[in-house]
């Protein structure tokens, strides 16, 4: 049965790619600017915080192996 299918050939297929591409380009719904700056304020706030904690672990556990294994 599959042999009777004929396939596509390559720049067809590349054509069919950037045509459904732009299909679906255009079904986005882009953020405005005002969101884009709001999300990008978020993730790096998140990051900044997350970077704090890792940094206070860090440093809280560099002290206590400090005093119990180095001692």
């Amino acid at each position: 049965m599959a042999e009777n299918v004929k396939k596509d050939g390559f720049f067809r297929r590349i054509g069919k790619f950037f045509k459904s591409t732009k299909s679906e380009f255009k079904k986005v719904t882009w953020p405005t600017k005002k969101q884009l700056l709001n999300n990008t304020m978020i993730v790096i706030a998140a990051l900044v915080i997350i970077g704090l904690v890792i940094f206070g672990l860090d440093t809280l556990f560099t002290k206590l192996a400090e005093i119990f294994i180095i001692r």
